[in-house]
């Protein structure tokens, strides 16, 4: 129980971490924090559309962060890395901070035009899928949600879960808090029934004439009395008679042989 209690407690403290650093950086285009342990210290990814505005004039931004959260988390070194976003448009933490501030900023009479656009700007980064939910008292007294959608989305299985990025947002507005849903699909998903169809090679035709059947024959009787020569040279010889004379002649030396041996032994004393 004392390891399970160590990890609940370390993925707390990550989360309080994250919580901290995004109410602290507002209107950067945050798009996520990561946390690694290093032997030097903790060290925090922040990933961001303007990383202008996250380190600051001379990086005052970045001092007073470190700072803050040596103080508040009793961090030893934490060491803040900061990555730029270069394609806005499929990010949904993005897109999401984009219409809040623009709800915020406008108002709720305009938040059909920010959908719009916001669905637009992420179509044309070429996502196959997108939908906007934006719920609330939007135009009126009376809470509704509002649906911008457009393209191919999952909604259900595996790929609605590890395919899709979905973000959260909040707008606080004169007649209440506007929360604010994006499900983006980017072109990197690979879908179970998506089938590529690989077009078949064209085939080559070639013109026959006349010539060329005749030097085909040619060389065809060319090499024809060459091959009837090497076949004679390796049919193997009749090994029937050789088979029959053998033991003909066997028996017609053996009683010369054994009398030429009788005549060489000297004669055995009585």
């Amino acid at each position: 129980m004392a390891i399970e209690r160590k990890f609940v407690a370390q993925n707390l403290k990550e989360f309080r971490i994250k919580e901290f650093v995004s109410s602290q950086l507002s209107r950067v285009g945050l798009s996520s924090i990561k946390l690694q342990r290093t032997p030097l210290g903790d060290k925090i990814i922040v990933r961001a559309s303007r990383p202008g505005l996250v380190v600051g004039r001379a990086g005052s931004n970045i001092q007073k962060l470190t700072e803050a959260l040596k103080n508040e988390f009793n961090l030893e070194n934490p060491q803040i890395e900061i990555e730029e976003v270069t394609t806005i448009g499929l990010d949904a933490n993005i897109i999401a901070e984009m219409i809040v501030n623009s709800l915020e900023r406008f108002g709720s009479q305009r938040f059909k035009g920010v959908g719009h656009r916001a669905m637009g700007d992420v179509m044309n980064a070429g996502a196959l899928g997108v939908e906007i939910l934006i719920s609330g008292k939007i135009p009126s007294q009376r809470a509704r949600t509002w649906r911008f959608y457009q393209g191919y989305l999952k909604k259900c299985g595996d790929v609605a879960i590890s395919g899709v990025d979905i973000a959260y947002k909040t707008a606080v507005l004169k007649s209440g808090a506007v929360g604010v849903k994006v499900s983006i699909m980017p072109p990197t998903t690979k879908l179970p029934d998506q089938i590529l169809l690989q077009e078949p090679d064209e085939p080559t035709v070639e013109e026959v004439t006349d010539k060329k059947v005749e030097k085909e024959m040619e060389e065809v009787a060319e090499a024809a009395p060459d091959v009837k020569e090497e076949a004679k040279e390796d049919k193997p010889k009749p090994a029937k008679k050789a088979a029959k004379k053998a033991p003909k002649k066997a028996v017609k030396k053996a009683p010369k042989e054994e009398k030429k041996e009788a005549a060489k032994e000297p004669a055995k004393p009585e």
